[in-house]
């Protein structure tokens, strides 16, 4: 789910400009997270619908299309694959600035790094 939001605000910031929501995500040692969203959802495996705080009602048709199509293009991969990908892509490599796999990190990943590497190396390539 983390990897799914990420990819969800990097089309957003990447095609649009604009977040799909202000929190920012961390590079951590699994690929970036959310701290909100991972306080909601930690330690559960399966989550069911209305067992997350949260609106669709405050994402527009756009921003609903910009998830929906990212959740349905990625759909095939595992989280640990979703979390590989992250691994190879800038945002969260040069948060992590040389840092081994296995170590700790809270940096933040910036809004306009996220835009920028996206903006050049789409997290999908249809158009919705």
């Amino acid at each position: 789910m983390q990897k799914l939001a990420f990819y969800s605000q990097a089309e957003s910031l990447s095609r649009h400009g604009r977040p799909l929501f202000d929190e920012d995500f961390q590079a951590w040692r699994g690929g970036p997270v959310c701290s909100p969203l991972y306080a909601q959802h930690r330690g559960k495996f399966l989550i069911r619908d209305g067992e997350l705080n949260g609106d669709i009602g405050v994402l527009n048709d756009s921003e609903r299309a910009i998830v929906d199509s990212v959740c349905q293009s990625l759909s095939n991969l595992t989280g640990n694959q979703l979390s590989a990908r992250t691994h190879r892509e800038s945002p969260w490599k040069d948060a992590r600035n040389g840092l081994s796999g296995t170590a700790p990190s809270s940096t933040i990943i910036s809004k306009s790094s996220i835009a920028e590497y996206y903006r050049n190396n789409p997290v999908i390539s249809d158009i919705y």
